[in-house]
């Protein structure tokens, strides 16, 4: 049922409008795709080449006489040229809206703590698309790792919208040729044409009707469960579903289970659960319409009327179209009829939101090379899950600093609650990165690798037979190096600390050293050991069987019980210097053969109580010089054989038979002398040496000897002074 008085015309940027004479047009139009205008028209120009169409601007305008019933703008995006007829030239053009151009850009890019109109708005101004509103009345939280992989930009945003439960059209002035693209959440969001009266006759007719409506519905997904996992809260079940509320009579059982759900927390689960459900149930129920009015396009509600199934007249929103024009009078010569227009239109009921079936998102391959990144100076950059900061090779719009991806985990040889393994990789190493499902949003490193500049530890291949485990010092040129040498003859574990190394045992270690075994300790060492120690070197008829100890200063042993020493064959002791021994109690001394003493210098005993010698054989004492003994008590000697006192031809024969002087004079009570006196001397007293453990008891046993604290060991050769006479016989 065609319209009176129509008429179509088309403006391009630089041409006359006689060079763009409408033939006909075919406009396509859908929720969530860019439209597609074909005109055919005829020019009096014969000369327009490409450069006269492509990028330019044009308008379509549909007119009832001088009243313009719809414009429709968009940029020319192909051209054919066709006959020429001697009059004119045929041209079709193909026009397309500012957010067509999205599609001929590919991109890899990074999208972090952003949402959904911030993505889109750096797209859309990237793309020249200027005129264009947010239509949003859900909640559409930040995502926190967005990533655009290797698609257009428009195929990467209408993903995007589709997982936002979004969808997108084309808003059009009613009165002029303002035109914007709409982003939209919500039926509520579409705007209303009120009224459309049902006339299926066939005349023409001067107002806008629907003259087709057929009805169709068909059994769709009931419902849609989702499950997704995050890391942050491992025993989060991740569940969420959604069933359709108007299932027109059929059964329920057509559930889609989806996993992975794309989501991380419960505000996206349930919203993207429940715009998947209506996704799928886009075509439920739907309507194919014919009309003649050039405003029913998607983005349009329209009520019904006049139809004869009561059911029907309810409002409706129309989901996409195909309108047509001919105006053959615009060829010249032509001999067709009038200008005429039809609109084939699809529609849904207006009482639920129309929604993108759930479309695929990219799958990455398989892993990729990556490098660690983060803030200037910084060698170590990690959150408290370990996790680090890339840059993928295939980023163009990242520094290589802190802010390059989102925070992104590390695959561990080992992870176990408060065990396992751990090594954090550092800032600029390579690292091969795969993605969970294939998800580009879910990068997770599983490796690393060296390159020219990042060389392995060693020299390959002469190291080849090497496996090492080498550390680097933080913010230092050292590394602690745990390495295994496999080549033949000569296999090490070989361990470097670059300070200090602690080992905790909390049972048994034992150690077995089948040949040598070599410390060397640059200062000091202490060995601290709760209960006994017992050290063994070598078998007593078997070869390097022998122990030897030197120590270059000072050697000090504290026993605190009883220590005993026990030498099977010779023992020799060399002491360099002095030599102190204290014994606080009783010593014994027992020389199976032989005990010999040489004294180069003076040999000075005391002897605080009695003294007793007893020789069972021969006694002998050779003085070189005088010899002294006092006695304060009697000096007996006595023999069963005989006492002889010489000096020279003199001497003094006591025996049992009588006394016996012999001498060339015999002098009583006259000549000689009292002899010389000889002084004694007296050795200095040793003391214990400082027990840590027993200071108290020292100091006590230093006031018992009448001594003071300040005498130690090295003082022990000090002469006490004391003086006392020997009488010597008269010569």
């Amino acid at each position: 049922m065609p319209l009176e008085g129509l008429r179509f015309t088309l403006e391009v940027d630089g041409l006359a409008e006689t060079a763009t004479a409408v033939v006909s047009f075919t406009l396509y139009q859908s929720l969530s795709t860019p439209f597609l205008l074909r005109v055919d028209i005829a020019s009096d120009r014969s000369g327009l080449t490409a450069v006269s169409f492509l990028e330019k601007n044009a308008t379509l305008t549909i007119w009832q006489g001088n009243t313009p019933l719809r414009y429709l703008h968009g940029i020319i995006t192909g051209m054919e040229s066709g006959e020429n007829n001697r009059w004119q030239m045929n041209y079709t053009l193909t026009l397309s809206p500012p957010l067509w151009r999205a599609g001929l850009r590919q991109n890899f890019r990074i999208f972090q703590q952003q949402d959904i109109q911030a993505i889109s708005s750096t797209l859309l101004t990237e793309n020249g698309v200027t005129d264009w509103v947010p239509s949003f009345y859900e909640s559409h939280p930040a995502r926190e790792f967005c990533v655009q992989y290797g698609e257009t930009d428009l195929a990467f945003l209408t993903r995007l919208w589709a997982e936002e439960g979004i969808f997108y059209f084309d808003w059009l002035h009613p009165t002029g040729p303002e035109q914007k693209l709409v982003l939209c959440d919500d039926v509520a969001g579409v705007s209303t044409l009120g009224a459309m009266p049902f006339n299926p006759g066939t005349r023409e007719v001067s107002r806008e009707c629907i003259s087709e409506f057929r009805y169709e519905a068909t059994v769709s997904p009931s419902s849609v469960q989702s499950q997704d996992y995050t890391f942050k809260v491992p025993d989060w079940p991740g569940y969420y579903g959604h069933k359709a509320d108007s299932l027109n009579g059929q059964l329920s059982q057509y559930e889609i289970f989806d996993y992975p759900g794309r989501f991380k927390d419960e505000s996206h689960g349930q919203n993207f659960t429940r715009y998947k459900t209506e996704g799928w149930r886009n075509g439920a129920e739907t309507a194919a319409c014919v009309s003649n009015s050039p405003k029913l396009w998607p983005g349009k509600r329209f009520t019904l009327t006049g139809h004869p199934s009561p059911t029907l007249n309810r409002e409706w929103q129309v989901t996409g179209c195909v309108l047509k024009g001919e105006q053959p009078q615009a060829q010249h010569g032509s001999q067709g009829e009038g200008t005429t227009l039809s609109n084939a239109f699809d529609v849904i009921p207006a009482d639920r939101t129309w929604r993108t079936s759930p479309l695929s998102k990219p799958s990455v391959d398989g892993p990729q090379s990556a490098v660690v990144t983060g803030p200037a100076g910084e060698e170590i950059f990690c959150d408290e899950y370990g996790r680090v900061r890339l840059k993928f090779l295939w980023d163009r719009y990242q520094d290589g600093t802190e802010n390059s991806s989102c925070w992104i985990r590390v695959s561990q040889a080992w992870a176990g609650a408060g065990f396992g393994n751990l090594a954090i990789p550092r800032v600029g190493q390579e690292v091969i990165v795969d993605f969970l499902n294939g998800d580009p949003d879910q990068p997770i490193v599983m490796g690393r690798t060296y390159h020219e500049d990042n060389r392995s530890p060693g020299d390959l291949p002469g190291t080849k037979t090497q496996m090492t485990i080498r550390s680097k010092t933080y913010k230092g040129g050292g590394f602690n190096e745990l390495r295994f040498e496999d080549a033949t003859d000569n296999e090490q574990v070989y361990i470097h600390a670059q300070k200090n190394m602690d080992t905790e045992v909390l049972n048994s270690r034992t150690t077995d050293v089948k040949v040598d075994h070599t410390e060397t300790i640059g200062n000091n060492q202490s060995i601290t050991i709760g209960l006994g120690q017992t050290v063994k070197v070598g078998k007593e008829n078997a070869g390097g069987h022998d122990q030897t100890i030197t120590v270059a200063h000072d050697r000090s042993i504290t026993v605190r019980n009883d220590q005993t020493l026990k030498v099977k064959n010779d023992r020799m002791m060399s002491i360099s210097h002095d030599d102190g021994l204290y014994v606080a109690n009783d010593r014994k001394v027992t020389v199976e053969g032989k005990q010999a003493h040489k004294t180069s210098g003076d040999h000075i005993s005391l002897v605080e109580g009695s003294h007793s010698l007893e020789v069972k054989g021969d006694l002998a004492r050779k003085v070189a010089g005088a010899l002294g003994i006092k006695a304060r008590e009697a000096v007996v000697l006595e023999s069963s054989g005989s006492i002889t006192l010489k000096v020279g031809g003199s001497f003094v024969v006591i025996h049992p038979g009588g006394v016996d002087i012999t001498g060339p004079k015999i002098n009583l009570n006259s000549g000689g002398s009292p002899g010389t006196p000889v002084q004694t001397q007296r050795p200095a007293v040793l003391k214990t040496l400082p027990d840590d453990n027993n200071k108290n008891a020292e100091q006590n046993d230093n006031e018992d000897r009448g001594t003071s604290d300040k005498s130690v060991c090295q003082e022990c050769l000090k002469k006490a002074q004391e003086a006392a006479a020997a009488f010597v016989p008269r010569r």
